[in-house]
């Protein structure tokens, strides 16, 4: 075995990188936790549990979705990644060459076969053609951020709408495979899902500024600046709380939940551009801050599930 060959990666440990696992919670849970209470505990209407659409739809959106969606961008973000000092660790990984093929291979071989039985299983519940719908929604943005010919993640603003797509999707294709009355309440929880998603992402490109104009990438804080940015989404995280407002309670009880997601992008309020790669801390904290928000938010969903 030569020097080149032995410093390379495995591919398994590689893939397992790619796929963020510190982030797998944050597709699987929103699927999870809608279908349950689309499908009777706690929403009115539900077509009524199915303990195999539970975990085919978990296990999916936990690994292979994840796997699609970061393994993708990091086979074709690979140039850019090399100019970014964040890559190769929890915050993204940094593909060797000679894994690319293999990456996309390994996107198809763990999607597809779930993919085929959660449209079977939209079919056996009656709900099929609304959560196809969605299920294809989910399935384009995910492959639309990055791959070429699309690369939805170099046209500003519609960089954020599709990466807060990839996380709200699997939750309202819970709902769809479930099928429940669809009221104002239930919208309103959508919106404020959506809204601290695109305001996730928008904070999330400040601190790639350099890096992403280095490597001939657009988004939107390459577009209106860092500072902006920053503003954009400490408005987008105040909006989302005032959704939770008009919500069935205890919803309203959660809107507390963007307080933290605020409070960390506030610091950087007046960043430059040149010091963007300074707001790398406040994202380090916003990977933490999800596990707080997510324990509020369990809550709240119990506390939902056992008033309704």
């Amino acid at each position: 075995m030569n020097a080149s060959t032995a410093s390379r990666p495995s591919t398994l440990r590689a893939l397992f990188v790619s796929s963020r696992p510190i982030s797998w919670v944050n597709t699987a849970y929103p699927f999870g936790a809608a279908y349950l209470l689309g499908s009777g505990v706690g929403v009115e209407g539900g077509g009524g549990f199915s303990l195999v659409a539970f975990l085919v739809g978990v296990v999916y959106f936990l690994v292979p979705y994840n796997l699609a969606m970061y393994g993708i961008n990091d086979v074709f973000d690979y140039e850019s990644d090399l100019r970014n000092p964040r890559k190769g660790g929890v915050e993204g990984a940094l593909l060797d060459k000679s894994v690319h093929r293999t990456t996309l291979w390994a996107v198809v071989i763990t999607n597809v076969p779930f993919l085929v039985a959660l449209v079977v299983l939209g079919a056996v519940s009656g709900n099929g053609p609304w959560s196809w719908l969605v299920l294809a929604i989910s399935v384009f943005a995910v492959i639309a951020y990055s791959a070429p010919g699309l690369r939805f993640k170099e046209k500003p603003f519609l960089d954020s709408l599709t990466s807060s797509t990839h996380f709200v999707s699997p939750a309202i294709y819970g709902l769809a495979l479930a099928g429940p009355h669809w009221t104002g309440q239930l919208v309103a929880v959508c919106v404020a899902f959506f809204l601290w998603g695109v305001a996730s992402h928008a904070f999330g490109a400040v601190q790639d500024v350099l890096a992403d104009r280095a490597g001939g990438i657009g988004s939107v804080a390459t577009v209106i600046g860092a500072r902006a940015t920053v503003r954009l989404a400490f408005v987008a995280y105040l909006v989302a709380g005032v959704a939770l407002l008009f919500s069935a309670f205890p919803g309203p009880i959660a809107a507390v939940v963007v307080i933290p997601y605020a409070l960390n992008v506030l610091p950087w309020w007046n960043i430059t551009d040149q010091g963007a790669e300074a707001a790398n801390a406040g994202w380090k904290r916003f990977l933490w801050i999800n596990y707080l928000a997510g324990f509020i938010v369990t809550m709240a969903l119990i506390a939902y599930a056992f008033t309704h």
